[in-house]
């Protein structure tokens, strides 16, 4: 048996040597002309379909044939054929979205004729409203450019937006900021995302809505207990650290006025909030005493008119020749401290908080204190590794559901399944909590336990639902980083996703200690099964360890660089290599990438698509645009951390991937890593694919007598249907081992 798989081994290292020696022959001149003619129009038809130019393919595949330059063989054929289905798929979306235009065009017509608009917009109740702008909304997405500028200049939409800006201006002066934001703001940049005004009010309406949550309880924990151990030494401590270790030199003029902006803020917000909370809201949620601040007009009055002063501070000093300096920074904060105890008077812990937040935000999203309470959980973050019961929990319809089991936890081996409902966790009601604070409540130290009140839902409508308690022992839990395209009722992944052709597929969901583990096991096993290309799929893939993201690309590539990180200006850059030792076979590869891959991810895509190696072809949407390395560190002692940027990285040819956000501040698009093939998917396109991936990665225990049955598994066929990216990510490498088979068959005729 072992000396079988050692001849499948050698037999597939010979088929690829001898399809690179072969393309080093017709360059060199040493295949016959009329081989080499005919190769030369598949390698053309290749190159053009690695550029996603499947049209040009065609084009020129059908020239030939009419031109009668070459009698078209075989492959040639299936070339044509995969150019015939790259066509059925853009017309079948193209279809898809003239019908769902035109449907939506006709729902915004009957609306224009049957609404209202006063009385809507002049109701408490938003539903209406809201339905209205999803019409609007999705008539936007359908639309071609033409019809998008149509929908815009429409009376009626013109006045539905007015309207909204209008309605969320009350909702700003209740104080109900989410409000405004959830049924005005954010349909309107859902309406206009090109529109800046609606996208810089919507973050300042997220902004108040946030200030407006920190004094308020979760089902998690109290306001109190969220800023436990938070201290003024601790931010000071992450300024000195940043001052020799962050990326760039530090513009402290920024971070002065970014903070200052903040706390200013912060005291308007919370003085409305007080004044629009129920006198019954008075003791309840009310840990750290929102009601007892000293919110007086005179107070506030002189909070707001001190820091302003200090921000003319500030514009003084960044209109100087040194600027303001970390020193006078540092004595900023303080001032602001004792501003605080003199007015308003706001808990310390929460002011300290708001104004590190504020003022690391302006170095970049991804610079951040991890203060004490948070350290468990952003350490799970990171390993993926947490002490819990092993299920996957998604909210359906407003439910906590039970979306899918983890093998051999204790939520595997208890009466729980897929599709459960959890309506309590230790008698707490789930129908409020968001999904960060149930998983907090779920999970929990190994060896305690956790009581769970959990509702079947029953496919018989006659039948009541069953309704129990559970009481689960938690454990130590790894989240498995490694898919595939389907799941089996046994919990085992495939990854043949094309057996005709052998074609695999990995899906890796982030970059942990295990990922490239994991991955060299599946490869192994595939490439036994005689794979001859591979799909790895990295969208919504966020990252995870940069160590990880090295090891994958060291899989792929025997030599050079894979990645650099370039330090603040006079430090050392590190480079990190490939190793021919482990690299496995050159087949076709492509990464499906979206803009929900980002960093390591990142990393990945672009180091092994980059000219220098040109070992994948992306297909899909661009990523998300981080561009940075980040360290952490200790040392701001007493169990706080702080999460740094400390270098940019750059691809092998020495290409920085540019962050979103500086891309943006300079009105360019070209963040973070493009494809080569561009198939970017519709909103209902990806709840497609998240629906039929949700189902076909689902488990649950089949041995139970009643079962969930709700989750259909998919067959390739609905799969690929359901996912273009994917889809067009298979003929890419079917495209590639057609001409890798059509060098190999004239070398031998040779």
């Amino acid at each position: 048996m072992q000396e079988d798989k050692y001849k499948k081994q050698c037999l597939m290292w010979l088929f690829w040597l001898a399809m690179i020696v072969f393309s080093s022959a017709v360059y060199a001149g040493e295949i016959p002309q009329t081989v080499s003619t005919e190769m030369a129009l598949v390698e053309q038809a290749c190159r053009l379909i690695d550029e996603g130019k499947f049209e040009a393919a065609d084009g020129l595949i059908r020239q030939n044939g009419r031109d009668n330059t070459i009698d078209l063989n075989a492959t040639a054929r299936r070339l044509s054929q995969i150019t015939d289905e790259y066509k059925d798929i853009a017309q079948q979306r193209q279809k898809a979205r003239d019908a769902a235009y035109a449907e939506v065009f006709a729902e915004l017509q009957k609306s224009r004729e049957e609404t209202d608009l006063s009385s809507i917009f002049d109701a408490n109740d938003t539903n209406d409203l809201s339905s209205l702008f999803s019409i609007i909304a999705k008539a936007g997405e359908y639309a071609g450019e033409a019809q998008k500028e149509e929908l815009l200049a429409d009376p009626f939409v013109k006045q539905v937006v007015q309207k909204a800006v209008d309605k969320a201006a009350r909702f700003e002066v209740e104080g109900k900021w989410l409000d405004a934001y959830a049924n005005c703001y954010g349909w309107l940049v859902a309406i206009d995302p090109d529109n800046k005004g609606y996208s810089d009010y919507s973050d300042q309406l997220l902004e108040k809505a946030s200030l407006a949550m920190v004094f308020e309880d979760s089902p998690c924990e109290t306001s109190e207990e969220r800023f436990q151990g938070v201290r003024k030494e601790m931010f000071v401590h992450a300024i000195n650290f940043l001052d020799s270790h962050y990326v760039s030199i530090i513009d402290y003029d920024e971070t002065a006025t970014k903070a200052i902006e903040r706390c200013k803020l912060l005291a308007e917000v919370l003085a409305i909030s007080a004044q629009s909370s129920p006198p019954s809201q008075e003791t309840e949620g009310d840990a750290l005493g929102l009601m007892s601040l000293s919110l007086e007009p005179e107070k506030r009055a002189a909070w707001s008119s001190t820091l302003d002063g200090l921000l003319d501070e500030v514009e003084s000093s960044a209109n100087s020749l040194t600027g303001l300096g970390k020193n006078k920074f540092l004595d900023i904060f303080e001032k602001v401290l004792q501003l605080n105890e003199a007015t308003v008077d706001l808990p310390e812990p929460v002011l300290i908080s708001q104004f590190a937040e504020a003022a690391l935000a302006a170095l970049d999203p991804y610079t951040v204190i991890i203060w004490p309470k948070q350290v468990q959980d952003f350490e799970q973050m990171m390993t993926n590794e947490f002490m819990g019961i092993g299920i996957e929990i998604s909210k359906v319809k407003g439910l906590l559901t039970v979306s899918s089991l983890l093998v051999d936890t204790p939520a595997y081996n208890s009466a729980l399944d897929a599709g459960d409902v959890i309506e309590k966790v230790e008698g707490v009601p789930t129908k409020d909590m968001t999904l960060f604070c149930a998983a907090k409540k779920i999970k929990g130290p190994a060896g305690t336990k956790v009581r769970l009140t959990v509702r079947r839902p029953n496919d018989d409508k006659t039948v009541e639902d069953k309704v129990f308690d559970i009481t689960i022992t938690r454990d130590k839990i790894v989240v498995p980083t490694v898919r595939g395209w389907q799941r089996t009722k046994e919990g085992e992944w495939l990854h043949m996703i094309d057996e005709e052709n052998k074609i695999g597929y990995v899906r890796l969901t982030s970059f942990s200690s295990d990922t490239a583990p994991g991955l060299e096991g599946v490869l192994r096993r595939l490439e036994r099964a005689g794979m001859r290309g591979l799909i790895l799929d990295l969208r919504s893939n966020t990252g995870g360890l940069l160590d990880s993201a090295v090891a994958v690309v060291d899989k792929f590539v025997e030599e050079g660089f894979i990645v650099s990180r370039q330090p603040r200006a006079g430090q050392v850059a590190i480079y990190e290599e490939a190793h021919r030792r482990g690299t496995h076979p050159d087949y076709p590869l492509v990464i499906l990438i979206n803009s929900r891959s980002a960093s390591a991810s990142e990393i990945v895509a672009g180091a092994l698509a980059d000219p220098v190696h040109k070992r994948a072809i992306l297909v899909g949407a661009r990523t998300h645009g981080k561009g940075s390395v980040q360290g952490i560190t200790g040392y701001l002692g007493r169990g706080a951390q702080l999460k740094y940027t400390m270098a940019y990285y750059h691809l092998p040819s020495g290409r920085k991937v540019e962050s979103r956000e500086a891309m943006e501040k300079a009105g360019r698009k070209d963040w973070g890593v493009g494809p080569n093939v561009e198939v970017d998917l519709r909103n209902d396109e990806l709840k497609k694919m998240f629906e039929a991936q949700r189902h076909n990665d689902v488990l649950v225990k089949a041995d139970h007598e009643d079962a969930n049955e709700d989750f259909k598994k998919h067959t390739i066929e609905e799969t690929l249907a359901s996912d273009p990216q994917l889809a067009v990510g298979l003929l890419v490498v079917r495209s590639k081992l057609l001409r890798a088979e059509t060098l190999a068959r004239a070398q031998l005729n040779n």
